[in-house]
């Protein structure tokens, strides 16, 4: 059996599966016990005994965190979870288990819940990233997920944007529908305002660092470029519903957005060459990315014709935790 625990700010999750196929034996949550060292170990420790007691059986243990591990020192930085910074949560919760457990991000558990069992099974090299209140992203290749010598492998949330543009007044191509379509031939020049102005060097983000990924295509940061363009603040839900119903406004959003992914994508696929992209968070249910997003990047791609795919999440909401699971590897 494979258990897997998805710690967050808010809730703690534990699941069962089988180790050969898959099958989920036993889910149940908890709120987090938020500031509470001891009280987040023993919480865990209850969780991974009692999935033991209810399915009659012993299994392995991973756990997926939100936020980077340091692979110098085992410490984990995670905003959300501050109590376990700075505190050597993996050692601690192995003495309390009696046995070793592995971990990982949020975005590598996202990864390897996918190309185990999910949108990209039996591909050898994926790249899975989470886009939502900000975004980041995890490596599997042959079969392992890729953490990297400083424990950053995939942090891509705080990689510059690619290939930075200036928006002019005029030149904006009325066509772009929301049906699927490229907005246009060749790159795109992006009517905003009465103003021009650049990308470079892009908004100040809390990390300390400006024109990140993370301030430009996760979900708040479409928020915050239609709000920069229109002086209005609508919710990411409101503005695609407005581009689904070809709102001007909503529509010129949405175009930018599609291109800055499709630039970010596309320096992931001239760096890695992934089979597959997966994308999760709450961004990944907008359907028309999927379609617009890779006829785009062949502008921004090294390459005569780009094979890599793009699609949504099988397990959606439950990767993380089925990805701490898969931490130990399917059974033959």
């Amino acid at each position: 059996m494979r258990i897997g625990i998805d710690f967050g700010g808010t809730k703690t999750e534990v699941v069962a599966l089988h180790a050969r196929n898959g099958k989920e034996l036993y889910r149940h949550r908890v709120p987090t016990k938020k500031n509470d060292y001891d009280a987040t170990i023993k919480t865990m420790v209850d969780l991974i005994v009692t999935a033991e007691e209810q399915t009659g059986q012993a299994g392995t243990v991973g756990i997926c965190v939100p936020g980077p591990i340091y692979t110098s020192t085992g410490l984990t930085g995670c905003p959300n979870t501050p109590w376990i910074n700075e505190r050597p949560f993996k050692k601690d919760l192995e003495k309390a288990l009696g046995r070793p457990i592995r971990m990982e991000n949020d975005a590598n558990c996202f990864v390897v819940s996918e190309a185990t069992d999910g949108a990209a099974a039996g591909k050898n090299n994926v790249f899975g990233m989470i886009i939502g209140t900000g975004c980041g992203g995890g490596f599997y290749i042959n079969g392992q997920v890729v953490s990297g010598l400083n424990g950053l492998a995939g942090e891509c949330g705080h990689v510059p944007l690619p290939y930075p543009r200036v928006y002019t007044p005029d030149g904006i191509d009325r066509e772009f529908k929301m049906s699927g379509d490229s907005p246009r031939e060749g790159l795109p020049v992006y009517e905003t305002n009465d103003l021009a102005w650049s990308e470079y060097p892009g908004e100040p983000w809390k990390c300390g660092r400006r024109g990140t990924w993370e301030t430009w295509v996760s979900g708040t940061g479409f928020k915050m470029d239609y709000h920069r363009v229109t002086g209005e603040s609508l919710s990411t839900h409101d503005i695609i519903e407005n581009a689904v119903r070809g709102e001007e406004k909503a529509l010129a959003a949405f175009e930018r957005y599609c291109d800055r992914l499709a630039r970010c994508l596309s320096f992931v696929i001239n760096l890695i060459d992934p089979e597959v992209i997966v994308l999760g968070g709450g961004m990944s249910n907008v359907d028309q990315i999927y379609k617009i997003v890779p006829k785009i990047w062949d502008n921004y791609v090294y390459a005569d014709e780009v094979l890599t795919k793009l699609v949504s999440p099988r397990h959606g909401d439950s990767s993380g935790v089925r990805g701490a699971a898969w931490l130990w590897a399917k059974e033959k």
